[in-house]
């Protein structure tokens, strides 16, 4: 901070908020499980942003997500649509709560998964920097 004529001034860059806060966390590879084949991970989702936002699986494995909401009153989903890549999931997940998806994605390539869900007149939540990317090698 400089003072100048009685003045504060305020030098540096502008206060990040929202989805910017979120924690940089490198790409998850998902691992198989070796008992019965299924690519298992956690997806927490908070104010704006998924944790990790960045999934690596394998193409034609069955994956299982646990989506957990750690919000307290903004519900939030999970959106991932692309038919070719046999990826058709819309599923909400309320405040406090966690829901489990499961799908096999047929197709290699890279898709975004997101949070769909907004107030009037406001950015919806992917707007907001709440989204991701499934990486299907």
């Amino acid at each position: 901070m400089l003072v100048a004529a009685g003045l504060w001034i305020v030098t540096g860059p502008p206060p990040v908020r929202g989805a910017d806060m979120a924690p940089q966390v490198p790409p998850l590879r998902v691992p198989v499980d070796q008992a019965d084949g299924i690519q298992r991970a956690t997806v927490i989702l908070d104010s704006y942003s998924y944790t990790p936002n960045h999934l690596i699986v394998q193409a034609g494995k069955p994956v299982e997500l646990l989506l957990t909401s750690i919000t307290t009153i903004t519900p939030h989903n999970f959106v991932l649509k692309n038919e070719a890549a046999g990826l058709l999931i819309e599923r909400d997940v309320g405040a406090g709560r966690t829901v489990t998806v499961q799908f096999t994605p047929t197709k290699p390539g890279t898709y975004t998964f997101y949070c769909d869900k907004k107030l009037l007149f406001f950015p919806s939540h992917q707007e907001k920097g709440m989204e991701g990317t499934l990486e299907v090698r």
